[in-house]
């Protein structure tokens, strides 16, 4: 049964139910403003449970914000605070329902726990298309949230739910095989850990096993406490969906990847900088491909979680949700498209204001690796010589002269090298790092590691194959549908694409390009970590460390760097004139 109160200057609608076309009850909380009316809904559909408070599941994330931001709390009890939603005691005044989901499977709502499944999205279809016709909605449905839930709304965009408005993609991958299981093609272990430790705790059937909710002392996964046998068959398991899932054009990626040609509706996508390895290049990749001919991209620094919190962050949502929900004049449509926080050394950010990415303006510079290990901007010829490096050891770091003056680094990046290994396969991991004078590697606060380098990019060598339709010189696109395996020792060809970043470089600082076998590691890191997560080394949790994907027979070989008059390695940056 629905229970409602009235609290806060709000009425809440306490986990009412949601039928689904296949009899599903799903479980949602409704936050509307006391007045009886139709307002708009900002909604949001998901795993983590709408019940849990942001400061019982994500302390030392919320510890963090609220040292830096206590805006965040102003003119709000806090109470109602989740991890990655909106707060409605910031949005309901302001005229808006704000919509909680538990997905199917998780929280409140039965069912089996399948993330970022078919299903999963058509659930979502079908709560949007219910928000429109109660009788607190004017019909007009927004989306908006973090992470997953910002995935799911590119998924559910491509089915075309007729009364979905607006969305506000916040740190979002858009395709969850390129830029969540396999980077270039390498099995990233984070989307196996992130389900155990951050959707499994949080299933339906838990009960007096889960977690308790601070605001009604209820149960977050509740109501029933099921057995261990129970809850095993209402799930999926999603490693091994992943890892036994190995090409772009297996069914299970097919169906989670959504058509971008078939999303018309307004967007503002906001990236991260520091979101290497999951989200930012997806942010960016969806701003370009979506058919959406009203579309916004912002682009900010610090935690992942930080900026939609803060003035800054709700502001820029609630303009453009203003604007396509309300109606306000409010001279959206004028904003500028791009909006950039150009990342300085010193975690510093300077607002600016743009039209298009990449930035028409940009120099493509290349700096040509050389066997003596520099990087120089002339290209030059040398006798067939070739550097090779242990596939599990420290690599090969090449190393540019001082910057003759202040130079911005604000786009996609990419790399050109020539390659043979001892096996047949290898991993290249490329690492863009900056060194300030005395040498010391400048390293910048990540969405979630505190000391992330300039830019990151993976290829397995047997997942080079190109879509020529697909690939720009500085964005190389693979087609990941077949495995091509090397010949040991035959020199290939590769083209590596380097996610997207921005710093501007002071004088007499120094760029440099490390080329890998394995993880980057920052020797400075100081092994900080997140709860649930491992020790943070550069990387984050995102690592690429699963022996049954990375035998040491096959990628612990030596790998070579190849050299010659027809033979010019490379690294593409976008220099910002």
């Amino acid at each position: 049964m629905t229970k409602i109160t009235f609290n806060d200057g709000m009425k809440i609608y306490w986990d009412h139910p949601i039928e689904m076309d296949d009899g599903l009850i799903l479980r949602a909380d409704i936050f509307c403003p006391e007045k009886v009316g139709k307002y708009p809904v900002i909604m949001t559909y998901g795993v983590y449970g709408k019940w849990l408070d942001f400061r019982d599941g994500y302390k030392p994330q919320w510890d963090i914000m609220v040292d830096k931001f206590p805006e965040v709390m102003a003119n709000s009890s806090c109470k109602y605070q989740n991890w990655e939603v909106v707060d409605p005691e910031r949005w309901v005044p302001d005229g808006y329902v704000c919509v909680r989901i538990d997905s199917r499977g998780a929280g409140r709502s039965p069912g089996y726990l399948d993330p970022f499944s078919p299903r999963e999205t058509k659930d979502f279809y079908n709560c949007i298309e219910w928000a429109a016709q109660q009788e607190w909605s004017n019909g007009k449905i927004g989306l908006n949230g973090i992470s997953y839930y910002a995935i799911n709304q590119w998924q559910v965009a491509e089915l075309q739910p007729p009364n979905l408005a607006a969305m506000c993609i916040w740190e979002g991958a858009h395709d969850l095989f390129r830029e969540w299981a396999y980077h270039g093609g390498i099995y990233c272990t984070y989307g196996g850990n992130w389900y155990k430790g951050r959707c499994i705790p949080r299933q339906n059937g838990l009960g007096v096993n889960g977690y308790k909710a601070r605001i009604n002392g209820d149960y977050v996964s509740g109501p029933l406490t099921l057995s261990n046998e129970e809850l095993g068959y209402n799930r999926t398991n999603m490693n091994r969906d992943m890892f036994s899932n190995k090409l772009v054009t297996d069914q299970y990626w097919q169906e989670r990847i959504p058509d971008f040609s078939k999303i018309t509706v307004p967007v503002l996508s906001a990236a991260n900088w520091g979101g290497q390895s999951l989200h930012s290049r997806g942010n960016f990749e969806g701003f370009n491909k979506i058919a959406s001919t009203e579309k916004w991209l912002e682009v900010h620094g610090m935690e992942h979680w930080t900026e939609f919190y803060t003035d800054y962050g709700v502001n820029i949502q609630k303009r453009f949700f203003g604007h396509y929900l309300k109606g306000e004049d409010n001279n959206w449509r004028n904003e500028p498209r791009v909006t950039l926080q150009v990342r300085y050394p010193g975690n510093k950010f300077v607002e600016r204001k743009e039209n298009e990415w990449p930035l028409k303006r940009t120099n493509w510079t290349k700096l040509y690796l050389t066997p003596t290990g520099s990087l120089s901007s002339e290209e030059q010829t040398f006798e067939k010589t070739k550097i090779e490096y242990d596939g599990f050891g420290e690599g090969i770091t090449f190393v540019s002269q001082p910057l003759s003056g202040e130079t911005e680094i604000t786009g996609p990046m990419a790399s050109k090298l020539f390659i043979s290994s001892e096996s047949s396969d290898a991993d290249l991991f490329l690492v863009v790092r900056v060194f300030s004078e005395d040498f010391k590697e400048i390293t910048f606060k990540g969405a979630l590691d505190p000391n992330t380098p300039v830019g990151q990019g993976w290829l397995r060598a047997s997942h080079r194959k190109l879509d020529p339709n697909m690939s720009k010189p500085y964005r190389p696109y693979y087609t990941h549908d077949e495995i091509q395996p090397l010949e040991p020792q035959k020199i290939y060809e590769l083209d590596i694409e380097i996610w997207p970043t921005s710093i501007v470089i002071p004088k007499n600082y120094r760029i440099a390009l490390t080329v890998r076998g394995r993880d980057y590691v920052n020797q400075s890191g100081g092994g900080s970590t997140l709860p649930n997560m491992n020790k943070f080394s550069g990387c984050g949790p995102f690592l690429h460390n699963d022996s049954d994907d990375r035998p040491l027979d096959v990628f612990g070989k030596k790998v070579s760097l190849h050299f010659s008059d027809k033979q010019s390695p490379y690294l593409l940056l976008p220099i910002i004139d």
